[in-house]
């Protein structure tokens, strides 16, 4: 308890003390307990002067989160300053029935691959490029009026005539029309700059494929951010133009188009052999039709040696100067953020919660999302003695809970070194790397 308070401690200037000793109490118990975490199961866990009402209050409170976890991610986790770090964000939704719960509605799930009755959340983490590490920083709920808006809006551009509309005229492709979840996931994005530019100078977003338009690339350049980010395989690139000029019209701007399966040689950048898998990866800058500026493309195309199939992955990024290796690490890295979802559901209830309230709801998310830091921030402090999984981590705390509560019906009150050695040794029933 003592330790969390410690790491708690940077929180003053957004939580009292009052706050600030209900959530180390909370974050003790979730460490500690097994079973699904809700908010009884959390009370069956905490201290003397943690009963189930006080844990339903700390839910009903509302707090500023994404400040919590910045002054959290930016003392234990982020303090290299030296280290290069990029925002990445993902979608993720999490399952529930009934009817009343708060934005419920059907959302896509990748797991079952259709859409299923659940609440959807748009995460945003710094990541950091040297740790390869990331810490969520922003969590915010998508309702499904949102979600709603936004196909509507493609299904009636899929529905309107084909051709041009008599006396249309030229637009410009940067002054884009942003859907309703585009501007949502831009608010979020303008929060978290808010609150991260005043240490932190950020330069780059990585999204996935969703991603790959137009429309995504103007929102992120309307924050001053570069975007990073996947498009389709089939997408129709052209080179640059590099013709003379014929003296009439306008000058030519698309070249010859970029066939991803026969890239010239002064494009390729590296290669690389696994087994019977050649890698290639190319860099060139081109455009697309449907984009408003020209596009820095990474074009990585693996071909199997033996029975010569091709695939290629087409990454682009609006920065023109990045190179290669950073545009495919950043990206790659992206997938950190799918972790961060893992431990949440798995070990810190974003899929136990069984709040209906909006406060309840943004409440049991968002401190799922904070344990990830907390477990962080614990590991690394202490891997010789927490191990190195989180699981161990789990352990620690819980034969800690059972040595301390066996010590008071003992009615005995040994050292601090004492109880130390004795919850070593009881941790490592429970541990996976003893």
């Amino acid at each position: 308890m003592l330790e969390i308070m410690a790491l708690l401690a940077c929180l003053n200037p957004v939580l009292n003390y009052t706050s600030i000793r209900q959530l180390a109490c909370i974050a003790e118990a979730m460490l500690a307990m097994s079973g699904r975490v809700t908010m009884l199961g959390i009370s069956r866990w905490t201290r003397e002067g943690s009963r189930y009402r006080t844990i339903q209050r700390f839910f009903d409170t509302q707090f500023n989160w994404p400040a919590i976890r910045w002054l959290f991610a930016r003392r234990y986790l982020l303090e290299d300053e030296n280290d290069t770090v990029v925002i990445i964000g993902d979608e993720v939704n999490v399952t529930k029935s009934g009817k009343k719960t708060y934005g419920i509605g059907r959302f896509f799930s990748s797991l079952y691959g259709k859409a299923v009755p659940s609440i959807y959340f748009l995460n945003l983490a710094l990541l950091s490029v040297k740790n390869r590490r990331s810490s969520p920083i922003m969590m915010e709920q998508i309702t499904p009026d949102v979600m709603k808006s936004s196909s509507d809006k493609k299904k009636s551009v899929l529905n309107a005539k084909s051709g041009r509309p008599l006396g249309r005229k030229n637009k410009n492709r940067k002054d884009v029309e942003l859907s309703p979840h585009l501007k949502f996931v831009q608010n979020t994005l303008k929060s978290l700059l808010t609150i991260v530019n005043t240490d932190l100078t950020l330069v780059y977003f990585v999204f996935d494929g969703a991603f790959g338009n137009n429309n995504a690339l103007q929102m992120v350049r309307q924050c001053q951010l570069h975007l990073i980010s996947k498009m389709r395989h089939d997408s129709a690139l052209y080179l640059p133009y590099a013709g003379k000029y014929s003296g009439r019209g306008p000058r030519k701007k698309y070249g010859k188009k970029l066939n991803c399966r026969a890239i010239a040689k002064k494009y390729l950048k590296s290669t690389s052999y696994d087994g019977n898998i050649r890698t290639e990866i190319y860099q060139c800058h081109s455009w697309h039709k449907r984009f408003a500026d020209m596009l820095n493309v990474v074009i990585i195309k693996k071909t199997h040696l033996k029975t010569g199939k091709v695939a290629h992955v087409i990454l682009f990024s609006s920065d023109l100067t990045l190179t290669y290796d950073k545009l495919v690490e950043y990206y790659q890295l992206r997938f950190q953020i799918e972790f961060n979802f893992r431990d949440a559901k798995q070990f810190w209830g974003l899929e136990d919660f069984m709040n209906i309230k909006q406060t309840q709801i943004n409440n049991a998310a968002n401190l799922s999302m904070f344990m990830v830091n907390l477990s962080q921030a614990l590991l690394r402090k202490k891997t010789g003695v927490f191990g190195q999984s989180i699981n161990d981590l789990k352990a620690w705390f819980r034969a800690s809970k059972y040595v301390e509560t066996t010590l008071k019906l003992l009615g005995q009150n040994p050292d601090t070194i004492l109880i130390e050695n004795m919850t070593i040794q009881a941790s490592r029933m429970g541990r996976v790397n003893p």
